[in-house]
């Protein structure tokens, strides 16, 4: 009998966290247990999960939910809590834990990244910031203790099918797809005038408000393009960006002789994040099955960089290096916290961001205390320009 994959999610009342609970649901215990939960303040989302799923661990990083969770779980059912930013990391090492599924948002979860590869831990990898923020740490630690990093991202997840039994130097380019978000059709005029309700009315996925903000301006294959970068060991040139408004493609890659594959599937992180979970077996899953022949069409065109500029700046970020990458990523998160608080437009965001990158003479081949401090650095240049302008 196989052993069963034994997890923690951090980042379990998200919506990845949420849907990954799904697949251990269908998958049963027999194939996967979850022996830590790590939420930030859902404590009554949290508090059903761990009624459910018997972790061994719970962690709240927001320490002002400590008194809600205490009072809404009597002791008898309250497993070992850890709480505040340590407990992402506490769950992440948890002796009993094989696979690390990150589903937080944005860079607090790095530490628990690589605290969970340094014990050679699979990481399901759904935080976008994590190889963003530190891809050169995060790739060469996971090669010298050996673990593997399955990624969730519905795209790079698609890559990683497609190169199954391929040489890396058979590849000559990979092709990101988009969805172009709710403004793919939209005048830069229009785009002006966005409020935060059009921003966040995307029409194909249901996703948390940053993740939704950054696919109104790109911003998410952006750093789609910065994760490849480092999960595949590809120059920023030969990663490609098609928008794909249907969805049904998710990635595609194309070899030296010409010859393109690509991954499709109806749109549901269900079935990335069974592959990452079930990985390398194949599951029956409740996901409806693809019918190309009711779809009808699929339709591809190329991205408008003049109204995305987001993609070109992570273009850039590349180029420049060492904490560039971070730096765009820390602005682009004070940026969307502004815009969705109603503090500056929508436009404004990568006007900011490219300010923040002209300002910044990024620190070669950095150590996660030179990340960390560009990360610093960053925001708070952001939230001092922003200021200025109100």
């Amino acid at each position: 009998m196989t052993t069963p994959n034994r997890i923690a999610i951090l980042g379990s009342t998200g919506s990845i966290g949420t849907r990954a609970l799904d697949v251990v649901r269908d998958l049963g215990p027999q194939r996967v247990q979850v022996r830590a939960l790590v939420a930030h303040n859902s404590v009554e989302v949290l508090a059903r999960q761990v009624r459910e799923f018997r972790p061994a661990l719970a962690g709240l990083t927001c320490e002002g939910a400590r008194e809600a969770w205490e009072s809404l779980l009597p002791a008898v059912e309250r497993p070992l809590t850890v709480y505040g930013p340590e407990a992402l990391t506490a769950a992440a090492t948890l002796d009993e834990v094989d696979t690390v599924l990150t589903a937080t948002v944005g860079a607090v979860g790095l530490p628990a990244t690589l605290a969970a590869l340094e014990r050679g831990r699979t990481l399901a990898l759904a935080n976008k910031e994590v190889l963003v923020c530190a891809g050169g740490i995060v790739t060469a630690l996971a090669a010298r203790r050996g673990a593997r990093i399955l990624p969730i991202d519905s795209e790079h997840s698609a890559v990683f099918q497609c190169l199954a039994g391929h040489a890396p130097a058979s590849l000559r380019r990979i092709i990101l797809t988009a969805s172009g978000g709710p403004f793919r059709r939209a005048t830069l005029d229009a785009m002006r005038r966005a409020t935060r309700a059009d921003a966040l009315a995307h029409p194909t996925w249901q996703m948390g408000e940053k993740i939704t903000i950054d696919s109104a301006t790109m911003m998410n294959k952006g750093l789609e393009i910065i994760e490849a970068h480092h999960l595949f060991g590809l120059a920023g040139e030969q990663i490609d960006v098609v928008v794909h408004p249907e969805s049904i493609v998710h990635s595609l890659v194309e070899f030296l002789d010409g010859s393109v594959i690509a991954q499709l599937s109806v749109p549901d992180m269900y079935l990335p994040i069974l592959n990452a979970l079930a990985w390398p077996d194949r599951h029956p899953s409740p996901v409806p099955r693809l019918d190309l022949a009711s779809i009808g069409q699929l339709t591809f065109e190329p991205p408008d960089e003049e109204r995305f500029p987001c993609l070109a700046l992570a273009r850039r970020a590349i180029a420049m290096g060492g904490t560039a990458p971070a730096v765009l990523n820390a602005a682009n998160e004070i940026a969307v916290a502004r815009f969705l608080a109603g503090d500056i437009a929508l436009l404004d965001i990568s006007e900011l961001i490219a300010r923040t990158l002209d300002a910044h003479p990024p620190t070669p081949s950095p150590g996660l205390e030179q990340i960390l401090e560009a990360d610093r650095w960053a925001r708070q240049e952001v939230e001092s320009l922003c200021s200025s302008r109100l």
